[in-house]
């Protein structure tokens, strides 16, 4: 017997709560974006249409994703969208999963990038492009350069920048600085794989479905932060800033590797949890 919409909501939510524990409203929240997209409606229509039944192949295709988010995995890639910076990105497995902690790398860039001129930025590990795209979006004058070496994730990238009709960002497949020759910037910003190889939350919640390559950097999660900042101040003008994402307890550590590396103006910025979050430093 096919369920109706506030069925699904009460006894679904529920289930999801146990389930992944989560809050009793993200649990609400997330059947209730199931059924938006199984059902092609706003969220309104929910509210307004209750005792609406799922006929038979609505039912299939909610069950089909229900059963999935059931197991662990993301919502986003149940979507196959995801909100960042006030825009709304596709997402798909071979992306990760765009968060708002990482926001904050965005505001710190755009505190350095000018609202009107000239200024070259470089994303480096750009996955599906919601850092660079922000920046593009946000600073119509800033010519931005994104590099991934995943092929499939500057497909999600480009496809983005298509339906967000942005263009002044060129995305390259890129090992880091290695198709970049001697080209230069103004900003550097970076989200790399940060956390342990052998850290126990690779294999645990939203992490085991997002691509492994894109999360960890040796063995203790800071390699590739090391390998940008060693190369960056061949591909930073003067007075050009290089700020990184990175893990909760990562800053001190940053930090140093950057004043080693002969950066000034060492910072780190917070979280609204009060984390440090962001790392950035001046050529």
């Amino acid at each position: 017997m096919n369920l109706t919409v506030q069925q699904h909501i009460a006894d679904d939510s529920a289930a999801l709560q146990v389930a992944l524990n989560l809050e009793t409203s993200t649990a609400r929240i997330e059947v209730q974006c199931l059924l938006q997209a199984v059902l092609q409606v706003n969220r309104a229509y929910l509210f307004t249409h209750p005792e609406r039944i799922l006929n038979d192949a609505e039912s299939s295709r909610y069950h089909a994703l229900f059963e999935r988010r059931l197991s662990g995995e993301p919502i986003a890639y149940l979507l196959g969208e995801r909100e960042f910076f006030g825009l709304n990105f596709k997402v798909t497995h071979a992306t990760l999963i765009p968060r708002p902690d990482t926001e904050l790398l965005v505001e710190q860039a755009l505190q350095r990038i000018p609202h009107r001129g000239s200024c070259r930025v470089l994303d480096m590990g750009t996955g599906g492009g919601a850092i660079a795209l922000s920046i593009a979006h946000a600073r119509a004058d800033a010519d931005v350069v994104a590099i991934d070496t995943s092929e499939a994730a500057l497909q999600v990238a480009r496809a983005n920048q298509t339906v967000l009709n942005l263009g002044n960002v060129n995305f390259l497949l890129s090992d880091w600085f290695s198709a970049l020759e001697q080209q230069r910037f103004d900003v550097i910003v970076s989200n790399p794989p940060y956390i342990a190889s052998g850290d126990v939350h690779l294999s645990q919640g939203d992490v085991r479905f997002e691509p492994v390559r894109a999360l960890a950097s040796g063995a203790d999660g800071l390699d590739d932060i090391r390998r940008i900042s060693a190369q960056s101040m061949r591909h930073l003008h003067a007075c050009g800033w290089l700020l990184f994402e990175h893990g909760y307890d990562q800053a001190e550590q940053v930090r140093e590797i950057l004043r080693q590396t002969g950066f000034q103006q060492v910072f780190s910025a917070r979280d609204l949890s009060g984390i440090e979050r962001v790392t950035g430093g001046c050529a």
